[in-house]
């Protein structure tokens, strides 16, 4: 344990998961010291406080501050001379102008410490990056840094769920480093030692293997998820129930029942921004015929969007000029305040421009979600956001909303009309009670 404890890590960038992995990589009992050039979101950490939703994370951050093995700067050449281990974890977003993720963010890092590097370090890339990037930055980190063969990279991508952060950073399910130095697998080991202890596998790789496991999985997640909603297309065109079909599948266990849930389908700022840049990454190395199935992953996505708002619609008459609507959901997930791509809000901002007025209801996605779409109304309780309402969307399944009482409901929206676009309610029950309840994929 002495010998842990004289490792001291950096994690470059202190979004999502640098500040998740910053705070549980002290809880390991190492010394972190995280960097973002975001001066108020390193104010932020530094007094105790995470800029985002997570359950957890905050009592993780604070108890680490408290101990001294956790803080936050951003001097690039603070960083340098302190760690002995540098975490990449800035994002990777989409392109403005195409599918591509946009490097800029990790190339940033590279430029901005290599020159800095002195004396041997170990760099971590943990970002979601195309296959062959992380060759890329390890020879530009070689040909910038003084300390030149003495600065070696590996990459290690991150598995987390938002709103299971903490726990997927601190007992992940398998820890995979693509690296071919044995210098950086040893280090690794050393991070990962408590963790290795408990049995959880680790999975040394190539740097290519390493890149495309998290766009592998996210792939393959996304394919499962719109698969199922396929199948609520055909579904809804027979006069079956695809939540009866989905239950019949999961007992096979060759198919299981996880991300087999029929409904608005995917957002957030993963699966959609991976899956199209492992499309645009296939095109450039002459092998899209691998991934066009991912094309219609990504269309029937965005067609549960479409259908959504056309079962609204169709409950009120055809058309949403001058209607009354209330929308119950901003975030892409319950448990978190990401509103990244999220089907919710694309959806009540559709509806809005289409006539309505749309008011918005979120537990904790508020803020972002007026930020981002001003032109929507917002309510502080789920009975504001539907009072007088002509037809209700509940569109992410907090569960504030999956235990609403429809009674109480009724009595202050204009009719009782509900669609449930995460099928996360008894239809049976909502009907007892005097609503007209649609979901997707259900008679």
């Amino acid at each position: 344990m002495a010998e842990k404890q004289r490792l001291r890590i950096a994690v470059l960038g202190t979004g999502y998961l640098g500040a998740t992995h910053a705070a549980c990589m002290a809880d390991l009992g190492f010394d972190v010291l995280g960097l973002d050039t975001d001066q108020s979101k390193i104010a932020s950490l530094s007094s105790g406080r995470v800029p985002f939703y997570e359950p957890g994370l905050e009592e993780v951050l604070n108890r680490n501050l408290a101990a001294g093995r956790l803080r936050f700067t951003t001097d690039y050449a603070e960083v340098a001379a302190f760690a002995d281990v540098h975490f990449i974890c800035v994002g990777t977003p989409q392109q403005a102008n195409s599918n591509a993720a946009d490097l800029r963010y990790v190339d940033a890092v590279v430029d901005t410490l290599a020159p800095l590097l002195t004396r041997p370090a170990v760099i971590i890339g943990k970002s979601t990056v195309p296959v062959g990037t992380a060759a890329r930055l390890a020879a530009r980190f070689r040909a910038l840094a003084p300390a030149g063969e003495a600065v070696e990279l590996g990459w290690s991508p991150e598995f987390l769920r938002e709103s299971h952060g903490v726990e997927d950073t601190l007992n992940p399910n398998r820890i995979v480093l693509g690296t071919d130095s044995p210098r950086v697998e040893q280090v690794m080991r050393e991070i990962c030692a408590s963790q290795i202890e408990r049995g959880i596998p680790f999975l040394v790789t190539d740097l290519q293997t390493a890149e495309l496991v998290k766009v592998s999985a996210n792939a393959f997640l996304a394919t499962k998820i719109s698969f199922i909603n396929a199948m609520a297309e055909v579904c809804e065109a027979v006069g079956a129930d695809v939540i009866q079909l989905a239950k019949a599948l999961s007992y096979d266990d060759r198919i299981g029942g996880k991300f087999l849930g029929p409904g608005l389908g995917f957002g957030g700022g993963c699966l959609p921004k991976d899956i199209r840049a492992f499309m645009a990454r296939a095109d450039e190395l002459g092998v899209e015929s691998a991934l066009s199935f991912l094309r219609e992953v990504d269309a029937i996505n965005q067609r549960r969007r479409a259908r959504t708002i056309d079962i609204a619609r169709g409950l009120i008459g055809g058309s949403f000029a001058g209607r009354t609507v209330g929308v119950l959901g901003a975030s892409f997930k319950p448990n978190s305040d990401d509103i990244r791509d999220s089907p919710a809000l694309d959806v009540a901002a559709t509806i809005n421009s289409l006539g309505a007025r749309v008011t918005v209801y979120d537990p904790e996605a508020l803020e972002n979600a007026k930020r981002a779409y001003p032109q929507l109304n917002f309510a502080h309780t789920m009975l504001e956001a539907v009072r007088d309402a002509e037809v209700v969307l509940l569109l992410t399944e907090w569960a504030e909303f999956r235990d609403a009482d429809p009674d109480e409901l009724g009595k202050v929206v204009a009719e009782k009309r509900i669609v449930d676009g995460r099928n996360a309610l008894d239809p049976d029950y909502w009907r007892s009670r005097g609503w007209t309840y649609r979901a997707l994929g259900r008679p």
